[in-house]
């Protein structure tokens, strides 16, 4: 143990050497300014020993790992913050909203030409779905993590941030919304999802493929986002101090209601369901969310299915309930939206529509 201690404090002592070494390649004024924003996540964790599969996760500084990496100021001239130290596990609406109002607020100047957030893989997928509802700008956003953290042996996180870097200063990837750039693939936030829990090949955007590719910095884009996002979204929270409370409800065989029940009774005012199939659930369920929509809480079916279309009044009569069709967002990313078209409106029938169109 004493060992490994002390080998995990020279690769640190190793990283905040080259940290201090970073001002030979800073400040070159023909590259694009981009701004990383650490959230923690587990590119900045730590493991007992290289070889060892626990860790914990965001231990090291935005300097750090800026620092690792020193090839991306010939990329960009890049420069960092810490906008929160936690697992990803932990996101949480405060957090978002911050994160979203500070990325809006540095798109918004001529200093800055990208914005990469380091997060951890959990939730990375809901924070860049939120932020690709809410950034206002055509900038290039990218999202990137690791699956191995920054002390273990075949870690992933440098190249991925050397990449990610590579993306948000690239004027081909602006106006393609907020991006994720993991194991040299690219993503729509909208599209992408988790697979695995510890595969460095874990993202995959099932019904919709990649945005692009990134080999060492050299970037392909195949195509744009099919829905609206940043610059075109009705979305705003530059006023927003909280969001309204959404709950997901994952469907069984033999699911009860009183989980139900249980979320209305603390305050939601939306619940999506995770359900079988085409979003479907036990006749005791639909009764209890029929009886939820009639007290105004706003009902979203989507699947637990890895991919596919939910689709409105297929084997449940949406139009007669008041429930809302998710479509191809999966649990997670409804339950985003839905947070945020309750900040505008509860009305079923517009919300629907905003699924529609996000």
């Amino acid at each position: 143990m004493r060992h490994a201690s002390r080998a995990i404090a020279c690769r640190v002592a190793f990283l905040l050497a080259v940290v201090l070494a970073l001002p030979v390649f800073a400040g070159k004024t023909d590259l694009p300014n981009v701004k990383i924003l650490a959230t923690g996540g587990t590119i900045a964790g730590v493991a007992p020993s290289p070889t060892d599969a626990a860790y914990k996760p965001s231990q090291l500084s935005v300097d750090v790992l800026i620092g690792a990496v020193p090839e991306i100021q010939r990329l960009a001239n890049v420069t960092g913050e810490q906008i929160a130290q936690i697992a990803s596990q932990d996101m949480n609406d405060d957090v978002w909203l911050r994160l979203a109002k500070r990325v809006n607020e540095l798109l918004a100047t001529r200093d800055v030409d990208g914005i990469v957030v380091t997060h951890g893989t959990d939730t990375m997928e809901e924070t860049a779905y939120f932020l690709h509802l809410t950034v206002h700008s055509a900038k290039p956003v990218v999202l990137t993590g690791a699956l191995r953290p920054s002390t273990s042996l075949g870690s992933d996180g440098a190249l991925n941030l050397y990449n990610a870097v590579s993306v948000a200063a690239d004027p081909a990837a602006a106006g393609r919304g907020v991006l994720i750039l993991m194991n040299d693939d690219i993503h729509s936030a909208r599209d992408i999802t988790k697979t695995n829990v510890v595969d460095v090949q874990t993202f995959t955007s099932p019904d919709r493929g990649l945005i692009g590719e990134s080999n060492y910095g050299e970037n392909r884009f195949f195509r744009e986002p099919a829905k609206k996002h940043t610059s075109k979204s009705g979305f705003s929270v530059g006023k927003l101090g909280e969001l309204p409370r959404v709950d997901v409800v994952y469907a069984h065989a033999g699911m009860s209601a009183d989980i139900i029940d249980a979320c209305v009774a603390a305050g939601a005012r939306g619940i999506v369901v995770a359900g079988t199939g085409n979003g479907n659930m036990t006749k005791a369920s639909i009764e209890a969310l029929a009886n939820a929509a009639k007290k105004g809480v706003v009902v979203v079916r989507s699947t637990r299915c890895t991919s596919g279309f939910v689709g409105r009044n297929i084997e449940i009569d949406d139009d007669t309930l008041g429930f809302v069709a998710a479509g191809d967002l999966n649990p997670q990313k409804a339950r985003i939206l839905l947070k945020l078209a309750l900040t505008k409106t509860r009305d079923a029938g517009e919300i629907q529509r905003m699924f529609l169109d996000y």
